[in-house]
């Protein structure tokens, strides 16, 4: 079940129709400006159609958006939402399927995301050796070169760490995760001193929810929740399954999420406590 790119038009939609009404127009009056029918407005503002970045441009223009960061954010979000666009991930359109360019989107244009992870380091923190270790066992039978370009995939997503503004990342992950060997010990140990060096990043938030905690509400699952610049109401919760990614956008769900994350984040280690048991692990590894 894969409803992203139709999660990123109707987002799009209500953002575009909200700044529309502030802007005191009609649908009407909006198609008459662009030369446009109608139906083509309404369209757009309900998500029953896609609409091209420069479309985006045109209507921003007309409502009287100036801010370059709305306008910017904005116009990505119409090209992920139907398929467009120059990203760097469209290089790779052959070998990911489409729920995971549309992730690596939402990933691309979030300001913030907090993630939950129980059984594998958060893929943003991974090393190239632990991520092929995971992608070959989530994924076997796939020959070298495939595995490869999913690496390269993998690695690639970090650079959001490093960009400017850089995305502002929360993970929580359960010590079960950090003690699961894979790729080899030796592998283990750099993954696990990767960690707390990138830990040290101002923007990087890293967790560790102890043994001694028990159960917690993270035992139902990993997730990941992408906030963006501007506009609160296009959060999204991603819930990956083996072979689909289900996006949710409504504010119960959003709010149902964001209160487990806030819960399990408090049973963790405090992040001093979490860097010293990794940094312990990796010694002892």
């Amino acid at each position: 079940m894969w409803h992203g790119p139709a999660v990123r038009r109707r987002k799009l939609g209500e953002e575009l129709r909200r700044l529309r009404c502030a802007a005191a127009l009609t649908s009407g009056e909006v198609a008459g400006h662009l030369g446009w029918h109608q139906s083509k407005v309404s369209r757009i503002e309900t998500g029953r159609s896609g609409v091209k970045p420069a479309d985006v441009a045109r209507l921003l223009q007309v409502y009287g958006v100036d801010d370059p960061g709305l306008r910017a954010l904005l116009e990505a979000l119409a090209g992920a939402a139907d398929g467009r666009g120059g990203q760097w991930w469209q290089a790779y359109r052959g070998l990911l399927p489409p729920q995971y360019r549309d992730f690596i989107s939402l990933e691309s244009q979030a300001s913030a995301a907090r993630t939950l992870e129980t059984s594998v380091v958060p893929g943003l923190l991974q090393t190239p050796e632990y991520a092929r270790a995971v992608t070959q066992a989530a994924l076997g039978g796939l020959d070298a070169a495939r595995v490869d370009s999913l690496v390269e995939v993998r690695l690639a997503r970090q650079e959001v760490l490093r960009a400017d503004p850089p995305l502002e990342l929360s993970a929580v992950v359960d010590e079960a995760a950090l003690h699961r060997e894979v790729g080899g010990a030796a592998a283990m140990r750099r993954q696990l001193r990767h960690l707390v060096e990138t830990a040290q990043l101002p923007h990087v938030r890293l967790r560790v929810v102890p043994f001694s905690c028990g159960g917690h509400i993270g035992l139902t699952g990993p997730f990941i929740i992408f906030s963006f610049p501007h506009i609160s109401d296009l959060d999204v919760v991603v819930i990956d399954h083996l072979t689909s990614s289900l996006y949710l956008e409504r504010r119960e769900d959003l709010e149902a999420y964001g209160a487990a994350f806030h819960t399990v984040e408090a049973q963790a280690l405090s992040f001093k406590e979490s860097l010293n048991l990794i940094a312990g692990m990796a010694d002892g590894v």
